[in-house]
């Protein structure tokens, strides 16, 4: 079997990932002298930074024999083997293999290579279905490109599959229930009516006659990288800036793990920024951590399988919107890129 074949199914393609994407990857403070192995997206990874910071990611294998690259000595933009000192430049071509000189191996380009940026706190990886010179332009919403925005990282992992995350996200109707007891979710109407209403990058799912009361509507972006937005009405007590404005995104670990990225952004600036700031480290970071952590306890609590033994109602539209969509990118990557045939390893220019 070979490792590099797409799956041939939509949800197995899914449960790792879909090809040609961002993805966060883990918080920077990750990466640091030494070279680092992460288990992401159906693969095992090497990152490693070159003594300026410059970071780089390789799969986590030798060509040699299958060591870990992980474990060995970083050289600038190379890092050699452990086990037998093969060095692998970033763009995944075998730069010298000291045991034996001249060997076929030297020149090949046989390690999966991927591209990763370093943005807002987080590694960012694109998930290259093959070997690629360039990626495409790490496209992120406003709230975290635009210097009127602060904003906070929460980064944690969730036991479980990475979709229920997304399915929890996409339902604005569990925070007046589940979250009821927050200083941000006490209020609004407990029996709603929702509507899909198509943007420029994806859709928000909206509570219908109801907004800035409640969690009352996500949005699903795609603009190269899946990200989801969220609004939370402040009281006056949360200090300035307006809503509270969460951006999220989610990468599989495993099929039972999850990485959980929330950026917590509000429109601040000038002294207002520092006030912000201040205000939530001292006090409102511990009040979003307690609602984080109702959904995580939830969603770690449910059975595996329990999206297969669901009964719908009209709140979920968003789930069944979001879930379909997602299958069908699926099954267009798997038509247009080989499902359950090799995906092979390019040479870079």
């Amino acid at each position: 079997m070979n490792p590099h074949a797409l799956p041939a199914e939509p949800d197995q393609l899914l449960a790792i990932g879909l090809k040609n994407l961002w993805y966060p990857v883990c918080p920077s403070h990750f990466v640091r002298e030494q070279p680092v192995s992460l288990r992401r997206l159906g693969l095992k990874l090497a990152l490693w930074r070159e003594a300026d910071g410059t970071l780089h990611a390789l799969e986590d294998h030798c060509p040699h024999r299958g060591a870990p690259l992980s474990r060995g000595v970083i050289m600038g933009d190379r890092i050699a083997c452990p086990y037998h000192g093969v060095q692998v430049h970033h763009s995944g071509t075998v730069t010298k293999v000291p045991g034996s000189p001249g060997s076929r191996m030297e020149g090949l380009n046989c390690v999966r290579s991927f591209h990763v940026q370093e943005r807002h706190g987080a590694i960012w990886l694109y998930n290259a279905h093959e070997n690629v010179a360039e990626a495409p332009p790490l496209v992120l919403p406003q709230e975290l490109e635009s210097p009127e925005y602060s904003h906070f990282l929460c980064y944690t992992e969730w036991k479980g599959d990475y979709r229920y995350v997304l399915d929890n996200v996409i339902d604005p109707m569990h925070g007046t229930f589940l979250h009821k007891q927050s200083h941000s979710m006490a209020e609004g109407d407990a029996t709603a009516k929702f509507r899909v209403r198509d943007t420029e990058h994806g859709f928000v799912f909206e509570k219908e006659g109801q907004r800035d009361v409640n969690f009352d509507w996500t949005e699903w972006g795609d603009t190269g990288v899946h990200w989801m937005r969220l609004e939370i009405p402040y009281p006056k007590t949360g200090g300035p800036g307006g809503n509270f404005i969460i951006i999220g995104s989610y990468t599989p670990i495993s099929p039972r793990l999850a990485a959980v990225f929330h950026w917590r952004c509000r429109k601040v600036s000038g002294w207002q920024r520092d006030t912000w700031r201040f205000l939530y480290r001292n006090r409102l970071e511990a009040r979003h951590w307690a609602v984080l952590e109702q959904d995580r306890e939830m969603m770690e609590d449910m059975e595996p399988d329990a999206n297969q033994r669901e009964m719908l109602y009209q709140h979920d539209m968003g789930i069944v919107r979001l879930r379909r969509h997602l299958r069908q990118l699926a099954q267009q990557q798997i038509d247009a890129l080989g499902g359950g045939r090799a995906v092979q390893v390019k040479a870079v220019a």
